[in-house]
């Protein structure tokens, strides 16, 4: 079977993929700097899968240590996952994330090419879709103006391996725009553990349900939507998962670029996601709306007819899911990977 490298493969999504690959029958090596990361989650996804993964402490902006990985096992596909994500911080440091995320995708494409490696798949972001766009999000439509320098990053980067698989056809790429992921695997032995405050909603959710934060502030309530709070497009990370096993099926058999949106394609509000985890799980979430946030848009959700046509992919999963899944996780791991 496929051997398969994870960059940034110990993270959140990283880490459910590799279970993922490893039930599918895929080989899986996975090169992490655990910034926002821990090892800990691959040792877990190799007890819940009963298979080994090759685990590599690299930073993958590090040519010479990607040379090596390379050089040590015959790689077919790379799913790119490294790079920092949090929306606010790039915002208050715009450098870092550029020179980080457009570094480490330089360093794989250049290290790939050396090696004869000619497949991956990228992890990029509905954020590329900009303000302008009506939803639901398509893929033809063109990207759009970025809020923040971590969408500039995604954007550029999807750019980059525009250009890369145009010098080179051979080259095959696939961009997974990537919605809302929130939940965790049903054992609640792998989830989200964010270093710091959580820049995203469900991870803070979880922290104030299990006594870590005090309170959430849901920012805005006056938006143009049904109850005044944003709406997104909320996916289960197993699904997420899944539609990876999908992207690498698909593309070790078909050349060029494609891209795929991957959402659910239903919309929900932020009050709806807190009212169906204290409803799932019989626990209060202390709450507080306060004022809109920058950047934030009323709505952003995914059309994913394209996922279904060409990968056979959809989602299974549902907001009862979610909700219970990411609780189950932290009311197990209160402090995430570090007990």
């Amino acid at each position: 079977m496929a051997t398969v490298l994870l960059a940034g493969g110990a993270g959140y999504i990283g880490s459910h993929t590799a279970l993922e690959l490893l039930n599918a029958g895929y080989e899986v090596v996975v090169a992490d700097n655990y910034a926002n990361s821990s090892p800990e989650a691959i040792r877990r996804v190799e007890k819940l899968t009963g298979k080994p993964v090759k685990l590599y402490e690299a930073d993958i902006r590090d040519n010479a240590a990607l040379r090596r990985i390379f050089a040590e096992n015959r790689i077919d596909a790379v799913i790119h996952f490294a790079g920092l994500k949090a929306v606010g911080e790039s915002v208050a440091k715009p450098l870092m994330y550029y020179r980080n995320n457009i570094d480490t995708t330089l360093s794989l494409l250049e290290e790939m090419a050396a090696a004869g490696v000619k497949n991956i798949i990228f992890s990029s972001s509905a954020t590329v879709y900009g303000e302008a766009n009506p939803v639901p999000y398509t893929e033809t439509m063109p990207r759009g103006t970025c809020s923040n320098p971590y969408g500039w990053t995604k954007s550029m980067m999807e750019q980059i391996f525009e250009d890369a698989q145009k010098a080179d056809p051979a080259l095959s790429v696939i961009l997974l725009r990537y919605f809302n992921p929130i939940g965790a695997h049903e054992s609640g032995m792998i989830g989200e553990d964010p270093q710091g405050i959580p820049n995203n909603l469900m991870p803070y959710v979880t922290q104030v349900a299990v006594g870590r934060r005090e309170c959430l502030t849901i920012f805005g309530k006056d938006y143009p939507t049904p109850d005044g709070t944003c709406l997104r497009d909320y996916i289960h990370v197993v699904d997420l998962a899944k539609g990876h096993v999908k992207a690498i099926d698909y593309i070790l058999q078909h050349d060029g670029l494609e891209i795929f949106n991957l959402g659910t394609g239903t919309p929900y509000s932020v009050t709806d996601i807190v009212e169906t985890f204290q409803r799932v799980n019989g626990v209060e979430v202390k709450h507080v709306y306060g004022e809109r946030r920058a950047g934030d848009l009323p709505a952003s959700y995914a059309n994913a007819d394209k996922a279904l046509r060409l990968l056979g992919w959809k989602t299974e999963k549902t907001l009862d899911d979610m909700c219970r899944d990411s609780w189950n996780w932290q009311r197990q791991n209160p402090n995430g990977y570090r007990e």
